[in-house]
């Protein structure tokens, strides 16, 4: 059972209490997280990413050293490029933290509002939001076998067509394999879901 409709929901709440956008960041992995969502104002992502603020940010560096719900306002850590109050002139006035889960598979969100902060009952709702997603989105430990072979076969490039043959299945029931894998995987396409599958050494 595919578990993006759940993701979906729980990110349309996240939005909901989120005023000035959001940002998630699931299960961070090597410095990347599996799942990442923007939904803060499109030019301040872009001033952020072109300035590699990723690396610099407060409220990450906060992130994967402390735990559950945080305003922006109470994080005691340096800011020596002004992130803070350059994102304030893109809307970003007062913002939340939560951060949840082991160091190696870390989820850390962002939360933004222009107008005044977070106050406590709406940052709790919002921690319980990341928590669920943060459970929903958790990498899975194994796939089928008949989800890895349609995988595999996929993986070295064959097309629907030959992969099939070689597995000796119909060209639908190869596709609902590959549907279920990506299903399982939280992932978009077909792609997406081998890189994640190798990334989990499940492929």
């Amino acid at each position: 059972m595919s578990r993006q409709p759940e993701l979906n929901r729980l990110l349309a709440e996240l939005g909901r209490a989120s005023p000035a956008g959001f940002s998630v960041g699931l299960h961070i992995r090597f410095a990347a997280p599996i799942i990442a969502v923007q939904a803060y104002d499109p030019d301040w992502v872009e001033h952020y990413t072109a300035n590699a603020y990723a690396l610099r940010d407060p409220m990450v560096a906060w992130g994967f050293s402390g735990d559950g719900a945080i305003r922006w306002s109470e994080i005691e850590l340096p800011d020596p490029f002004n992130i803070w109050g350059q994102a304030a002139e893109f809307g970003l006035k007062f913002g939340m933290a939560v951060s949840c889960g082991p160091i190696d598979s870390r989820t850390i969100i962002g939360a933004a509002r222009s107008d005044r902060e977070f106050a406590a009952e709406e940052m709790a709702n919002i921690e319980a939001i990341v928590l669920e997603m943060h459970e929903i989105s958790k990498p899975p430990t194994e796939l089928t076998n008949a989800q890895v072979q349609a995988l595999k076969r996929i993986a070295d490039g064959d097309r629907h067509a030959a992969a099939a043959a070689k597995l000796g299945i119909s060209e639908s029931a190869l596709k609902a394999r590959l549907n279920s894998a990506r299903a399982r995987l939280l992932a978009r396409t077909t792609s997406e879901a081998i890189k994640r599958a190798k990334e989990y050494r499940l492929l």
